[in-house]
């Protein structure tokens, strides 16, 4: 019996190790150094952008699609994004981010449902941004933490995975592409 106990513990701490040490939000930026393609979200995130995604849920399952589109425009480091999600649901969403570039590369943001600041890095053909999102009243309002990895591809399309945490707990996922609209 106590072997069963200790290869169970074994396995959770396995698990808890994997998730911590291994997980989505232990992605190094640094790995994108050497890229060739370069993110640079005062060029990449200029202009009218068209984007599509899909939101899954705690389960894994797909809760939701959207179309969205956003206007970027910079003067020097500093930026806006707009964006203007239609979901699924037939909610709309408008989201104004203020961007900022910093030294090496670093990059803040606000935004009204944003709690304190965006902070970020890009790096080669990658941008990390990770924030505390508060959701709408009919999401619950509840306050989730935001890790978003984007990423340029050659064709100059950017793919972006978001996780969202509450607790430390995986809640749910969001794939996207964005792109220009020509």
């Amino acid at each position: 019996m106590w072997i069963i106990l200790m290869l169970t513990a074994f396995c959770l701490l396995l698990i808890t190790v994997k998730f911590q040490f291994f997980a989505f939000k232990n992605q190094n930026i640094l790995r994108f150094k050497e890229e060739k393609n370069i993110f640079d979200i005062r060029d990449c995130l200029n202009g009218p952008m068209v984007a599509e995604g899909m939101i899954y849920g705690l389960s894994g399952n797909l809760e939701s699609t959207f179309i969205a589109s956003f206007e970027g425009s910079w003067k020097g480091n500093e930026g806006t994004l707009i964006e203007n999600f239609n979901f699924s649901s037939g909610k709309n969403q408008i989201r104004q981010w203020r961007l900022k570039v910093l030294g090496d590369g670093r990059i803040e943001g606000t935004a009204p449902d944003i709690i304190g600041k965006a902070n970020g890095q890009q790096m080669g053909s990658a941008v990390k941004l990770e924030y505390k999102l508060k959701l709408s009243q009919e999401l619950g309002g509840h306050e989730i933490n935001v890790i978003d990895w984007m990423h340029l591809m050659e064709n100059g399309t950017i793919i972006n995975r978001s996780e969202f945490r509450k607790f430390g707990v995986k809640v749910g996922e969001l794939v996207a592409t964005f792109r220009k609209n020509l």
